[in-house]
């Protein structure tokens, strides 16, 4: 992923806030804020025959401290129109392997438990439910606007670490 992906990214990423079943955001990000706060070994695209960008993966530092070096916070989003055909399974194993191999050891993310097609995506590439956070935060747009909303905690351990 690049600048020069952004504007189809940002779009991407306005659908899934539009939808009320990625995230708790309200706005998309500039660029720069979303490049500063991205790790840059494992941010990806997806793209279609005329490489128009489909699709994006990537992740942040879950803590500044380093001990947790190696553990990352990812999102996968897919443009609407793209939705059940595979993509996400392939952008995902390619986002895993990326983390992989720049060293990451754990890939973790928070998911709304009514997102049962990202729930079965994440567990079909290796991720298990840790917990589930109750009540964690009042969603402001979508279906679910003022809603407080819980969140299934998943994470994928690697293999390629040891653990």
């Amino acid at each position: 992923m690049t600048a020069a992906d952004w504007p189809r990214v940002e779009e991407i990423f306005a659908a899934g806030i539009a939808g009320g079943e990625a995230t708790f955001e309200t706005t998309t990000p500039t660029w720069e804020q979303f490049d500063a706060g991205k790790v840059l070994d494992a941010r990806l695209v997806a793209v279609d025959d005329t490489d128009t960008v489909i699709g994006w993966a990537a992740a942040s530092p879950v803590s500044a401290r380093a001990v947790y070096r190696g553990v990352i916070e990812h999102s996968v989003y897919i443009d609407p129109a793209h939705h059940g055909k595979g993509i996400g399974r392939l952008l995902l194993d390619a986002f895993i392997d990326a983390a992989e191999s720049a060293g990451y050891w754990t890939i973790q993310s928070s998911i709304f438990p009514e997102n049962t097609t990202s729930l079965r995506l994440h567990e079909r590439a290796g991720f298990r439910i840790v917990g589930r956070r109750e009540r964690i935060a009042r969603s402001q747009l979508g279906p679910h606007g003022g809603q407080w909303r819980d969140t299934v905690v998943v994470e994928r351990r690697s293999a390629v670490n040891g653990l």
